[in-house]
């Protein structure tokens, strides 16, 4: 083992862990925590390990074959197939993708207090991902560290909350090693169902099998693509479990603070501390309801203001890290099952305004619960998209046609 080896593998993995802490696992983390406390921590776990296995899988592909996901696709199946997979990666990617923008504009419409309309935070994505374009002419390595950057400014944020909510230990480790949920019913179900899909991307998978291809390995060379595997595993391992502790922190955040709690007593801490989102929180004895926007709110109210802004700043490191994962996923999804070549200033382009248009109609004519609300459905859509990712990627690895000595016997 080399620490210096591993280091000049560091940088894929990063950047696909980036997907496990979108804007929609976020909503997904908080609404678990205010559903159902400590009591899911096992299933974002067992979420977690799945995704790290499928993502070892792909990135295995990558190297032995020197051929992304896509392009394997495209290689093995007949044209109808490839097609019909073509179009559920790109619904998944414009998923993911209105899900950065959802998030990037609740974050800027909290840090602004309410001064940039959601309307505008919506529009002002559309510029920071051709930013992001402008960083990618200096080469992937500097923006791997960036998004490294990022992942830091998540990991201090939600950490923050962390340290200054203080959940309760014992009931974390029970929530994360005991697969039980005692008196849970459908809202418990539905939360545990939406982390499974805000968790494994199907895109990510695409994503990752191409990503390991910007590192030289001697395919000729068993021990090389044998050396290339085990350094981009553990490197996908330290990866996912930083993402792990930062989803950690959000659920066990909310779990800890306002599980159980009624909208009655959120509005009479936050009428106490003169917020002006009291009105978000009807004076009932209803279960209080949260989401990226409400969460920021909350936590303003219970924890002072600088806990909604720090909060808003983590949202938007997580908004605007995952645009450029997208924007990845869909140049690669192209060129592997057409064939075809667009610049990456074009391809951001289509899939932004698909992205943008509905959002920005539900932000200018809808108010933020409809905008909140489409996180959860675009969790759902995630999950019904997984099989069209999960098939081609558990086949090929398990073919010796495609890996020769590195098939996946399993």
């Amino acid at each position: 083992f080399s620490f210096r080896k591993l280091w000049a593998f560091t940088g894929p993995g990063f950047l696909m862990s980036i997907a496990y802490l979108d804007p929609g696992n976020i909503e997904s983390d908080l609404q678990s925590g205010a559903v159902a406390g400590f009591k899911l921590l096992w299933v974002l776990m067992l979420a977690t390990i799945i995704g790290l296995l499928l993502q070892r899988l792909a990135a295995r592909l990558g190297v032995v074959t020197g051929l992304h996901l896509a392009e394997v696709c495209n290689r093995q199946y007949q044209k109808v197939p490839r097609i019909i997979l073509w179009l559920m990666v790109e619904l998944a990617i414009i998923g993911s993708d209105m899900q950065e923008v959802i998030g990037s504009a609740i974050a800027i419409n909290l840090l602004s207090v309410g001064k940039i309309p959601l309307w505008g935070g919506v529009l002002i994505t559309i510029a920071d991902t051709f930013v992001f374009l402008f960083l990618d002419k200096y080469g992937l390595r500097k923006l791997e560290a960036f998004f490294g950057f990022l992942i830091t400014i998540m990991a201090l944020t939600f950490g923050y909350e962390y340290i200054t909510v203080k959940p309760d230990q014992k009931k974390l480790l029970q929530g994360l090693f005991i697969p039980y949920c005692q008196n849970c019913g459908t809202p418990q179900l539905e939360q545990a169902v939406g982390i499974v899909g805000a968790v494994i991307m199907p895109h990510n998978m695409y994503l990752h099998s191409a990503l390991v291809k910007s590192r030289q390995v001697n395919r000729a060379n068993k021990r090389e693509v044998r050396e290339a595997n085990k350094y981009f595993f553990i490197e996908s391992c330290i990866a996912l479990f930083v993402s792990f502790i930062i989803n950690i922190f959000v659920v066990t955040v909310f779990a800890e603070a306002f599980f159980e709690k009624t909208n009655a007593d959120v509005n009479t801490v936050c009428v106490n501390a003169s917020s002006p989102h009291s009105s978000l929180f009807p004076n009932n004895n209803e279960t209080l309801e949260v989401d990226i926007y409400k969460g920021g709110v909350v936590l303003g109210c219970y924890f002072g203001p600088a806990a909604l802004y720090i909060w808003a700043i983590g949202i938007l490191a997580a908004g605007q890290s995952s645009t450029m994962t997208g924007t990845y996923s869909g140049q690669f999804v192209m060129e592997g099952f057409l064939n075809l070549r667009w610049s990456r200033f074009a391809r951001v382009l289509l899939t932004r305004s698909i992205a943008i248009t509905p959002t920005l109609l539900v932000a200018i004519f809808q108010d933020v619960e409809h905008l909140t609300g489409m996180n959860d459905f675009l969790n759902v859509l995630m999950s019904l998209q997984l099989p069209f990712a999960l098939i081609p990627v558990l086949t090929f690895t398990s073919l010796p046609s495609v890996m020769n000595d590195f098939a996946n016997g399993l």
